[in-house]
């Protein structure tokens, strides 16, 4: 797959305990569907060539001769493969018995890594048969070669930048300091766990947060290969609790005893962006061994609203989370500064978001949602339904709402400054937004109140907004909150709150607009025919900003996940991001204090530092050359 991604998958396939020659065969059936399905690594579960629950039959010579010679005949049966695969297997080394994660690809055992931490409480009792691995280091005899042995092997492709593969077992990953944490250091991108986790209750959970946490700490892609039902279960069952997570998110997952399969495609350039950007992630040598991996030529599953949960539950939850984290922010500077809040509101979605979140604060404050002055501002391009919409919001908020008919005294400034009023043009559309902030300034002044700003990330982003208008407040609740999840947060409040309902859905099923210029044979004035779709925007600004990826990698990922629009379009639409991008940091520059919410945040105090003269030259160039 190009630009950094790969394909993984963790799988328990058809097992007898005890008889390395059929689990052999049914591990080639997986490698060969694998690289059907376009996986570059595969991993299986902890001594799946024999079993995990062979007992005191691991110190029988026989069992342990199987297992080489079944490794053996699983590298000739690959030969033609580039899957890189692992699996476990037990193997003698320097006279010892150790349980091993055997590295093959190309039809060759790439390197042998020892299990770290053998575990002998509760059900388990390894080390009857295992010895640690920690500090054995060197050469085993493994399918007619000499291979690498060692805890701290790194396996690296030659052909694809940034995949280099580490490998740890089970209870390596269940101890205080995992070798995966190690691995990570010495430049691993993705950790393999061959695992043989027997299933109790509440273990799922426990093993998912385990997996996910690691992979997060390490900025890594973890692989969970969990051995499945057909091991023995005398007194243990195993699930195939299949788990995959990327930089601390399940990516993939199989449940507790269904077909023991999970895939997942992972972003390398992601987590090496990650780790640039994380300057404490600190780096070590290791031994590494290269391998070329299989390339396949296939899309990712992406979601095309990056900043809003796909799942119904998280996006609930999420909603809330963010809400509080608005309100309470508005709630500390109003106690810091004894000041009251005034709010332009406007009958379109930023407003409606910043009067629920001010609202929100004033109930943690304890202070009655009258105290709010809600001021409603119709201009030259105020439409009857966004009008009709503001007043009604503010009625049921319950703040103390203001109406102020602003075409009077934008007209007169236009004699001011000698502006034919016949011309729509920038002065005429700027001239109301500036208009609307020195009201709302003012009227602040007069009740010791702060302007409660009201633009959100997206339009931060594109300047959309007008320097000294609406660009300028005293405390700006939505600044790092994107158009798609303003929507999603305005959807969730109306659900939750019934009074709310019917004039939050009339707002979302608004077009958005800023109004400025009056309505046309019934068409009012539209954002998105100027600047392009918000749900495309977004979704270039969360790859941009957050991981810092290439145009060209941009636009690709922006082709996967709206495969319906051509690639002109789209080019054509990042192109004007790229371009509005970089012309209007210098309104980023200046903007007021605003809490940050997620992972990507405009501030010019926080997370994105640049300069207002930065050329966006290099950028459009690489999109110019597509």
């Amino acid at each position: 797959m190009p630009y950094g991604y790969v394909r993984l998958r963790c799988y328990a396939p058809p097992l007898r305990v005890g008889d390395p020659k059929y689990n052999a065969e049914m591990i080639v059936r997986a490698v060969r569907q694998a690289e059907t399905d376009g996986v570059t690594v595969a991993a299986f579960p902890e001594l799946c060539v024999t079993g995990y629950t062979c007992g005191d039959l691991f110190l029988q010579t026989a069992l342990i001769d199987g297992a080489k010679q079944a490794i053996a005949r699983i590298a000739s049966a690959t030969a033609d493969t580039g899957v890189l695969f692992i699996v476990g297997a037990p193997l003698v080394f320097g006279g010892k018995l150790l349980n091993c994660a055997v590295a093959l690809c190309g039809g060759k055992a790439l390197g042998v890594v020892p299990k770290c931490h053998i575990p002998n409480y509760g059900e388990f009792y390894e080390q009857r048969h295992f010895t640690s691995g920690i500090g054995a280091s060197g050469e085993i005899a493994l399918a007619g070669a000499a291979v690498p042995f060692g805890a701290s092997l790194v396996f690296e492709a030659v052909n694809v930048p940034g995949l280099k593969v580490a490998a740890e077992i089970c209870e390596d990953l269940w101890v205080a300091c995992p070798p995966s944490s190690v691995a990570a250091q010495c430049g691993a991108t993705v950790v393999v766990n061959l695992s043989a986790s027997d299933e109790t209750v509440g273990k799922a959970d426990w093993r998912r947060k385990l997996v996910e946490s690691q992979s997060g700490r390490c900025a890594c892609a973890y692989m969970y290969a969990d051995a499945g039902s057909d091991e023995s279960t005398g007194d243990l069952v195993f699930a195939a609790h299949q788990l995959i997570a990327e930089n601390g998110t399940t990516v993939a997952e199989s449940a507790p005893f269904a077909d023991g399969v999970a895939t997942a495609d992972v972003d390398l350039e992601k987590l090496l962006f990650e780790r640039r950007r994380m300057n404490t992630f600190t780096a070590c040598d290791s031994r590494t061994v290269p391998f070329t991996a299989a390339v396949a030529e296939s899309k990712p599953q992406l979601s095309r609203t990056p900043f809003v949960p796909s799942d119904e539950t998280e996006r609930r939850a999420r909603a809330q989370s963010i809400l509080d984290m608005q309100a309470f922010a508005l709630k500390k500077r109003l106690a810091h500064t004894g000041c009251g809040a005034v709010i332009g509101v406007s009958g379109g979605l930023d407003s409606a978001l910043a009067l629920l979140v001010t609202a929100r604060a004033y109930a943690l404050l304890k202070r009655k949602p009258q105290e709010i002055v809600a001021v409603s501002m119709p201009g030259l391009g105020t439409g009857e339904r966004t009008r009709k919409n503001a007043a009604a919001l503010i009625e049921a908020v319950g703040a103390t709402g203001r109406e102020i008919d602003i075409s009077a005294a934008v007209k007169a400034h236009f004699a001011d400054i000698g502006h034919d009023e016949r011309v729509t043009d920038v002065v005429y559309e700027n001239a109301q937004a500036r208009e609307r902030t020195q009201i709302l300034m003012d009227i602040a002044n007069g009740c010791n109140a702060l302007v409660i700003g009201t633009g959100d990330l997206s339009e931060l982003a594109l300047g959309w907004a007008t320097y000294n208008g609406d660009q300028m407040s005293m405390y700006g609740v939505n600044a790092s909150v994107p158009k798609t999840l303003v929507k999603y947060l305005i959807a969730a409040e109306a659900d939750r709150v019934p009074k709310l309902k019917k004039v939050l859905t009339d707002i979302l099923n608004t077009e958005i607009s800023p109004e400025l210029i009056p309505a046309k044979a019934g068409k009012m004035q539209s954002t998105e025919d100027k600047i392009g779709k918000y749900e495309l925007n977004d979704f270039f600004l969360y790859y941009v900003v957050r991981y810092g990826f290439a145009p060209k990698k941009v636009l690709w990922l922006a082709r996967c996940a709206f495969p319906e629009i051509d690639a002109e379009p789209l080019r054509q639409t990042l192109k004007n991001f790229y371009s509005r991008f970089f012309s209007q940091q210098f309104k980023r520059s200046a903007m007021p204090d605003g809490v940050k919410v997620g992972s990507v945040s405009l501030s010019p105090r926080g997370d994105w530092r640049m300069p207002s003269d930065a050329q966006a030259d290099l950028w459009l160039a690489e999109l110019d050359n597509l």
